[in-house]
């Protein structure tokens, strides 16, 4: 199933993503890191974990597309008019922002309208020490998160 060619990933910062969790809580938030980061570096709470790469091959999930559809058909978002997700909000974060925007374009690619990345990511880049979390980042603007 593809998209129109406008389709496409919308870059949004951790706040507007906040924002847009709490005004309507039909969105789906996915974390998309590997389990060991979600686990023990921390995730924003809330956040469902389906991997894009993870352990122990660090291949791209070839069920990732699979596995959101099968979440949001569970969530009562099916558009059975149209036998297709319905234009439900997907957010996707990971670890800087690079993987989210690989995985959503995949999302598009794949038939899904509605798609954004977190562009800072949980941690954001790297400083000029090589430490993250220190100038950008669901962390660094001190939004919700846990670990284990």
């Amino acid at each position: 199933m593809n998209n129109e060619e406008n389709e496409k990933v919308i870059s949004i910062s951790p706040q507007d993503a906040w924002q847009m969790l709490q005004d309507n809580p039909k969105t789906i938030f996915l974390d998309i890191r590997s389990e060991m980061e979600f686990l023990f570096i921390g995730h924003p709470k809330g956040a469902i974990h389906i991997p894009w790469i993870d352990e122990p091959d660090w291949k791209i999930n070839p069920r990732f597309a699979a596995d959101v559809r099968k979440l949001m058909l569970g969530g009562v978002v099916y558009d059975s008019d149209n036998c297709h997700i319905g234009a439900v909000p997907v957010i996707l974060i990971c670890r800087s922002g690079r993987r989210s925007l690989e995985a959503g374009n995949a999302l598009i690619e794949d038939g899904f309208t509605d798609v954004y990345h977190i562009d800072e990511g949980f941690e954001g880049p790297l400083d000029a020490n090589h430490h993250r979390s220190t100038t950008s980042g669901w962390r660094f603007h001190d939004l919700p998160w846990e670990q284990c």
